[in-house]
């Protein structure tokens, strides 16, 4: 079942401890590690799951970077035709997941997208609201047993995610997650 639980000041420390093994792991292969997804958002409602974004130089031989995480207790979950600019690893591979990895190459869409969406929930209580809102009801109606309900419960959101990147960002206090 996809559970939303109150946020849990534990989520950043967990990050952190995560970053450090994966760091270790890629050295300086990862360009830069962050916490991205609604666990990085102080004061969001969530699904307990760390979700870590690793900018890498490029894709277009991702095997090295697979062997890595699997060392790391990473399955790869491959996505279709967006594994190629995102690539999904969880942490156990059984339901539930308590670590999520996406690889996305430094500066792209992907990375940028991500990251925008991060920050702007951050400097923004309104939309934290609303989206804690909107994940619950989602919740409700997506079970999250199989990857498709997961995947749909993921899908639901893009409207809401759009909207808030449309949105100027706040000014905040420069601070981030980079490990």
């Amino acid at each position: 079942m996809i559970v939303i639980v109150p946020y849990d000041p534990t989520w950043p420390a967990l990050f952190t401890a995560e970053a450090a093994r994966i760091r270790e792991s890629f050295g300086a292969h990862a360009e830069r590690i962050e916490h991205v997804g609604s666990t990085a958002v102080p004061g969001l409602a969530a699904k307990p799951v760390i979700d870590i974004q690793v900018s890498v130089g490029s894709l277009a031989s991702p095997a090295p970077y697979h062997e890595r995480l699997e060392q790391l207790g990473y399955t790869h979950f491959p996505l279709g035709d967006f594994d190629l600019v995102y690539p999904f690893f969880k942490r156990p591979a059984i339901w539930p997941s308590t670590h999520h990895v996406h690889l996305c190459v430094g500066g792209s869409v992907q990375e940028q997208e991500h990251l925008a969406f991060r920050d702007r929930l951050r400097s923004s209580p309104a939309s934290v609201a609303a989206y804690a809102e909107l994940k619950r009801g989602l919740a409700a109606i997506h079970h999250g047993r199989t990857m498709e309900s997961q995947e749909q419960y993921s899908l639901a959101k893009s409207e809401f995610i759009g909207s808030v990147l449309s949105q100027p960002l706040a000014q905040t206090d420069g601070s981030n997650d980079a490990a």
